[in-house]
């Protein structure tokens, strides 16, 4: 028996140090790490939550007023935790100018072939300004892509014409590839190598372009009406306005869009561009208004002598669509964004309240953007990457919070909650995609902290959802830095009125965030900064 003991003993003395090599964690969190983390509390987070998305912020829209005010609130409390300003010219805003304007509906008309259309039923504004008369032409899906073969102008003179388009992956924005052409197919210099229709239309000198309504915003025409009520915005200085002021660009519905192909040889469906037998008559005069808003820029600076002037970037946007949405009724007429992405703007603020909490600086400093603009288009950080305000080939890795405050509960059988996330759940989106180093930060730092179930299922670069495309880290990945983006999933009040703020799961809040916070951490505190040793997937390097 003793003999027997001594063999066991023998022989567990070389396998359970190699046992605990091979679960040993890549990542190593301290009792000093984890109370650092601890100043992260679920009721420091719903404190903060219910005021950002309280009925009087109005929705956070961009711009508004109530925007505007949240955005004092955060420089407020990163003035009093000793933040360094980072924005314009010592202050934590850095200014961006959003250019809009409504086109004046007394003035707003369209006829074609003499025959006056009525605004709102047969005909709306989408973009643009603009006014004349010509003839019409029909211009398929408008656009070119040189590897393909695709030329929808082809044989045709547009110049000082309005040219009608069908099927061009319009979507009230941009111009998406229609169908038969792929992101990977559009490389190459845009304008030479391949346009979208805006773009090629602009170059070949047409007077403005008449979409006809797909059987989806047909369907939608009311919907679609409400929504271009309030005009078309775009930030100042970006590159959709450097060359001015868009063409004009109509919406007609599909019973006009019948009669306008009346008595033509061809039809709407036709393959080849061909010059149409009708004249146009147009004038969409728009009021232009300039508009100022900001993103908020801080830092926490590093104590490394050298290292301090690398920055670890953490943002979230803290915006939202202010009072459009779905479910507004008379008795809740506001959308309060408490999840989109209130919980991300409060998390980051969080994180930021436990580092001026701690007893010691990271080595690298701590960048902190919150983005305004981001549900117009990624507005303010296409900006802030266009534009910084520090030198952003400093940033090693970009983490991005976008919706993490929902739980799929127990028994929910709602289909919009189908993708919702679990209490313990949380989707990690891209922190493999650029950087083997972020990677293994990013998991290593979860397993050995609170262990939460990480889901990569949407880096999956054929992900229908797109959601690498619909949040702010986009942008810095698109200026070659690494990201990780954490969001727990769209549900049923995403970007509906119900959105509020007593919903949040603050404990499962709470977990990620100071999960996110030690992430940031232990990246601030790496010898060298995360190599960028991979190369994103083509479908995921243009929106």
């Amino acid at each position: 028996m003793r003999k027997n003991l001594f063999v066991l003993f023998i022989l567990l003395s070389f396998i359970l140090p190699s046992a605990a090599f091979a679960n040993d964690p890549s990542v190593t969190i301290t009792k000093a790490e984890r109370e650092m983390a601890e100043n992260i509390t679920a009721k420091q987070l719903s404190d903060y939550l219910h005021f950002i998305a309280s009925d009087a912020m109005g929705g956070r829209n961009t711009p508004s007023q109530g925007l505007d005010i949240t955005a004092e609130f955060l420089a407020f409390n990163l003035r009093k935790w000793g933040f360094k300003p980072a924005g314009d010219n010592g202050t934590f805003f850095q200014k961006m100018m959003i250019v809009g304007g409504k086109v004046d509906t007394s003035g707003l008309k369209m006829s074609v072939g003499g025959d006056a259309l009525t605004s709102g039923d047969d005909f709306l504004h989408i973009s643009g300004s603009g006014s004349g008369s010509g003839g019409l032409v029909f211009g398929g899906n408008g656009w070119m892509v040189k590897s393909k073969g695709i030329d929808a102008l082809k044989g045709v003179d547009v110049a000082g014409k309005v040219v009608v388009l069908h099927n061009s992956g319009f979507n009230f924005r941009r111009f998406g590839p229609p169908k038969g052409i792929d992101r990977s197919d559009l490389t190459g210099e845009k304008g030479t190598d391949w346009a979208d229709p805006m773009t090629y239309l602009k170059s070949k000198e047409a007077k403005g372009i008449i979409l006809v309504a797909s059987q989806q915003m047909q369907s939608q025409w009311s919907r679609v009406k409400r929504f271009l009520s309030g005009g078309r915005s775009r930030v100042k200085g970006m590159s959709d306005s450097d060359s001015g002021e868009s063409l004009p660009i109509l919406l007609i519905n599909q019973s006009t869009g019948t009669k306008l192909f009346n008595g033509e040889t061809s039809d709407i469906n036709s393959a080849s561009a061909f010059a149409m037998n009708k004249q146009v008559e147009f004038s969409a005069i728009k009021k232009q208004t300039e508009t100022p808003t900001q993103n908020v820029v801080a830092i926490w600076e590093g104590s490394d002598p050298k290292l301090k002037e690398e920055m670890v970037a953490i943002g979230a946007h803290y915006d939202h669509v202010g009072g459009s949405c779905r479910g507004v009724s008379k008795t809740d007429k506001i959308c309060n964004g408490a999840d989109d992405d209130g919980s991300g703007t409060t998390a980051v603020l969080a994180i930021a309240e436990a580092l001026a909490k701690t007893q010691k600086r990271p080595k690298r400093s701590i960048l902190f953007v919150w983005h305004a603009g981001e549900e117009k288009g990624l507005w303010g950080a296409q900006y802030f990457n266009k534009y910084p305000t520090v030198n952003i080939k400093n940033v090693v890795a970009q983490l991005n919070i976008d919706m993490i405050g929902r739980s799929k509960k127990s028994g929910d059988t709602n289909p919009r909650n189908k993708d919702l996330s679990g209490p313990n759940e949380v989707y990690v989106i891209g922190s493999e995609m650029m950087s083997s180093k972020l990677g293994e930060i990013t998991k290593g730092t979860n397993e050995s902290y609170m262990n939460m179930k990480y889901n990569y299922k949407y880096d999956d670069p054929k992900d229908t959802n797109r959601f690498f495309f619909r949040s702010d880290h986009f942008m810095y990945a698109q200026n070659g830095i690494p990201i990780a983006f954490w969001f727990t999933g769209v549900h049923e009040d995403y970007h509906g009125a119900g959105d509020h703020a007593d919903k949040i799961d603050y404990q499962k809040m709470e977990k990620i965030a100071r999960t996110i916070f030690l992430t940031t951490w232990k990246l601030a505190e790496l010898k060298e900064r995360p190599a960028v040793d991979k190369k994103l997937p083509p479908e995921l390097t243009r929106r």
